[in-house]
């Protein structure tokens, strides 16, 4: 299994860089995701069923993403989601948001990427842990632009 838990301090208010995890806007900040549907309930709920569809390269992989937690406070935002991917890899992702300020917020993206079956778990093996949180940065580089831009 791969964890990580990193923080970020954003110049930008709370509530442009929780925008950026509304379904409308979020390929912004998860560019592959080629199809993000809301399949049952409503996208601020705790239970909300979303399909998604991902492409690397030439694949295409259409998977069941579900809210397992949802806070939207003025000083507080929490999502987190969980999704298995290619009947190989279960994902749980956690986005959280911290006012620190009116024009700074703290981002803490968390998650981890665990094999649930004999391929999965050879596959997260070989992988590099340095690649894994190379693609962690780089989204929470992407997500600090995106808001930085919507300022």
């Amino acid at each position: 299994m791969i964890s990580w838990k990193e923080e970020k301090m954003i110049h930008v208010s709370i509530e442009t860089v929780w925008d950026l995890f509304r379904d409308e806007n979020i390929q912004m900040i998860m560019p592959k995701v080629e199809e993000h549907v809301l399949m049952e309930l409503e996208e601020d709920q705790v239970g909300a069923k979303h399909r998604q569809t991902y492409r690397e390269g030439k694949r295409l992989e259409t998977y069941m993403v579900e809210t397992i937690a949802y806070e939207d406070r003025e000083e507080y935002k929490e999502k987190r989601i969980k999704f298995v991917l290619g009947k190989a890899f279960e994902i749980s992702l956690g986005f959280i948001l911290e006012k620190v300020s009116d024009s700074e917020t703290k981002f803490i993206y968390e998650g981890h990427n665990k094999g649930v079956n004999f391929v999965g778990r050879a596959m997260l093996k070989l992988s590099r842990q340095k690649d894994q949180m190379t693609v962690v940065q780089e989204f929470m580089d992407r997500v600090e632009s995106e808001a930085i831009e919507r300022k």
